[in-house]
């Protein structure tokens, strides 16, 4: 009867390997807006875009590390980054979330308050529409002809539709939105949808955050500020989470009590 022993082992051992592991949220791609010869918007005491959206998303990446995730920037220092780049990254790194940082600025300047996107081929209005072009110009001599056609655009929404990817950017952007928004109830703008070809590439939920407009006195001294940056990350980092928990009950790998300790608070 010994030889059989190796035999069940062997089936065992199949067993386990063909067995469901449930995939779990574990790795966030941290985008910061621009970089290098790309500055983005500039406040009027020379506070530039790309300077804040670094230094938010270095802070963010702080927290979510603390929870036990794996966070990928595609810029961790003053480099322009290409748009294939930020891509290639992120979908290297097998991301289950994309989140791309930016600050907004408008001729007005009375316009301010917290915007939270996710892709659509139109935009949801007109100020969402001129907010995608300001932040699409950057890419536009990087991006070829045929690509920005809108039968190329259709076949790119149709693959994040097949994949719920766009339910889960919508998702997110809801959670980001809230977050941010009790930070300054008052100027909350909404969730919003735009052609931002920094979003299309990837192939994992994606969401595109402006934390406020550096064109108001009053938000560009707010942002200038270490403490309300933190307050930023903080509340990044809370949507992250929440999105993560409901990522983790959708694909059946919800925390339970063996889960250890510094995991539960992901």
């Amino acid at each position: 009867m010994k030889w059989r022993w190796p035999l069940v082992c062997l089936a065992l051992c199949s067993l386990g390997a063909d067995a469901h592991v449930p995939d779990r949220f574990d790795t966030v791609i941290i985008d910061a807006g621009h970089g290098g010869d790309d500055q983005g918007a500039r406040s009027a005491d020379g506070f530039w875009e790309k300077d804040l959206v670094l230094d938010v998303a270095l802070r963010l990446a702080e927290r979510l590390r603390a929870r036990g995730l794996r966070v990928v920037l595609t810029r961790d220092s003053d480099i322009h980054v290409p748009l294939e780049e930020r891509t290639s990254i992120a979908n290297d790194a097998r991301g289950d979330l994309f989140v791309s940082i930016h600050a907004n600025a408008a001729p007005s300047q009375n316009a301010r308050g917290i915007e939270t996107y996710f892709l659509s081929l139109e935009a949801s209005d007109a100020a969402a529409e001129s907010v995608a072009r300001r932040e699409n110009e950057v890419f536009r001599s990087a991006r070829a002809a045929p690509a920005a056609t809108a039968d190329s655009l259709l076949g790119i929404l149709s693959d994040l539709i097949a994949t719920e990817h766009l339910e889960e950017s919508n998702e997110f952007a809801r959670f980001a939105h809230r977050e941010l928004s009790a930070l300054t109830p008052a100027s909350a703008r909404g969730v919003k949808q735009a052609p931002f070809v920094v979003l299309m590439g990837v192939q994992m939920p994606a969401s595109l955050i402006e934390i406020g407009f550096l064109t108001h006195q009053g938000e560009a001294r707010d942002l200038a500020k270490q403490a309300h940056r933190n307050s930023i990350a903080d509340a990044l980092a809370r949507a992250v989470s929440a999105y993560g928990r409901r990522h983790d009950v959708r694909r059946g790998a919800a925390l339970t009590l063996d889960t250890p300790p510094a995991e539960r608070t992901q």
